[in-house]
């Protein structure tokens, strides 16, 4: 009996169950990370506003650092996903524990330089004189349980290379639910205050680093691939996720320059720009859950040598990426009036926020397909260029936001600029793969 020839119809579902299977857990996993802080912000606010803002200080540098060394995460998947591809799984786990003992040399480093800085964080950060002796206390703490962020990150970035979002999402489960136990066990249970809510998480990160290094150590045995520090691969490694920390400190600065910017023009916008920005994280989650299906099918499929697949592979991802705006963008329009009440009740509050809401919900189409093209050229391991795209945008978008205040402009014009934003991210990254040169097949780049 001979077998039916492949069909285009065939290969959008072969793409989209691949697409399915990699994005829906690594959704879930993505929620459940925002949800630790959530946890301790719910926690410490019973024990008092001072302790609350200490925590909203500290969680805001923890967070900053975490953001900064994402590309741990990244850059594995790509290295990992290409071996994979290669049909080296060896080598594919062999380049997931360069990445594993990179982030422990950085958490080591972030270790020594935080500890005697923490003061001096929390008063740059502009800590009252009642918040910044709870700020001080939480991050000194946590600052413990940065290696162990960091080792979650790269280890993260080597499930994803291995085609595995299922294990990073039970992880993430069960850190989240160790986590809330722990908060309510040490800070009230204990008597230990805002530092119990700390070291529950600290407590709750190291055992999640512990879970991903049982999974990782467990397939490095199976396969015979060495467990040692490798110099060669943990500088590849740093080499890789250069251009990626570019490209991540590029648009950190971009979210604070318009933060600074919505600042400038009242109480009133920059209430609003937190709501709307709380809300714009929320389809970036959806929409990174894409993705990261993006950076480990595109890393497969250019390390099999299958060129024609990983072109059907980014058509189809894109695809996914307007579907998924425009769905995004409806949602946003239709459910305004079910969530602005749960952030807000000021009257003028809302009539800022509406109709920038709007701009959001018109750009979710343009930022579906930056956050998959973004995905697909991480998988292709094209990090220099996402770094030069990334510090383009940021020249373009920086002068149009910084003159919205003197120009008279307000919120909506602010989120207009953030919409160019997205816009030029689009135009380069569409560039980028319509030229073809991001298609560097092999096991490695």
């Amino acid at each position: 009996m001979t077998q039916a020839p492949a069909t285009p119809k065939n290969g959008r579902r072969r793409h989209d169950r691949e697409i399915i299977a990699l994005a829906v857990p690594a959704f879930g996993a993505l929620v459940a990370e925002p949800l630790f802080v959530m946890v301790d912000s719910a926690v410490v606010g019973h024990l008092g506003t001072p302790q609350l803002a200490g925590l909203g200080i500290a969680a805001a540098l923890l967070m900053t650092a975490v953001s900064i060394f994402v590309f741990l995460a990244y850059a594995t998947t790509a290295a990992v996903a290409r071996r994979v591809g290669a049909g080296d799984l060896p080598a594919a786990i062999r380049q997931g524990m360069d990445g594993i003992w990179l982030a422990l040399l950085l958490g080591a480093a972030v270790v020594a330089l935080a500890m005697p800085t923490a003061p001096w964080l929390v008063d740059v950060f502009g800590a009252s004189d009642t918040a910044a002796p709870y700020a001080i206390t939480y991050l000194r703490i946590s600052i413990l349980g940065i290696p162990a962020m960091l080792v979650v990150l790269a280890a993260t970035g080597v499930l994803r290379g291995l085609q595995d979002t299922r294990t990073p999402l039970y992880v993430a489960i069960a850190g989240f639910t160790v986590n809330a136990a722990l908060n309510v066990t040490l800070v009230y249970g204990a008597g230990l205050g805002i530092a119990g809510s700390a070291w529950g998480t600290v407590i709750a990160q190291a055992g999640m680093a512990a879970a991903y290094l049982v999974v990782v150590i467990r397939g490095a045995r199976k396969h015979g691939a060495s467990l040692r520090p490798d110099a060669a691969g943990i500088r590849a490694s740093a080499r890789a996720g250069v251009p990626l920390l570019i490209r991540t400190l590029s648009l950190r600065a971009v979210l604070m320059i318009a933060t600074a910017v919505a600042a400038r023009l009242g109480d009133v916008d920059i209430a609003a720009h937190q709501i709307i920005l709380s809300l714009w994280s929320l389809t970036a989650f959806a929409l990174d859950a894409i993705a990261i299906a993006g950076q480990a099918i595109i890393g497969r499929y250019l390390g099999a040598d299958d060129e024609k697949g990983a072109r059907e592979a980014c058509r189809r991802m894109v695809e996914w990426g307007i579907g998924c705006g425009i769905v995004l963008g409806v949602l946003i329009v239709l459910a305004r009036p079910l969530f602005i009440p749960l952030f807000t009740s000021d009257p003028s509050v809302k009539d800022a926020l509406l109709p920038a809401l709007l701009v959001v919900a018109v750009s979710q189409p343009i930022a579906g397909v930056v956050f998959v093209l973004d995905g697909v050229l991480m998988g292709a391991g094209d990090g220099r260029y996402l770094a030069w795209a990334m510090l383009v945008t940021l020249a373009v978008f920086a002068p149009v936001a910084l003159l919205v205040p003197s120009l008279g402009g307000g919120l909506t014009a602010l989120w207009w600029a953030m919409t160019l934003m997205m816009a030029v991210r689009l135009i380069t990254l569409w560039l980028r793969t319509r030229s073809g040169r991001w298609i560097v097949t092999g096991a490695t780049r």
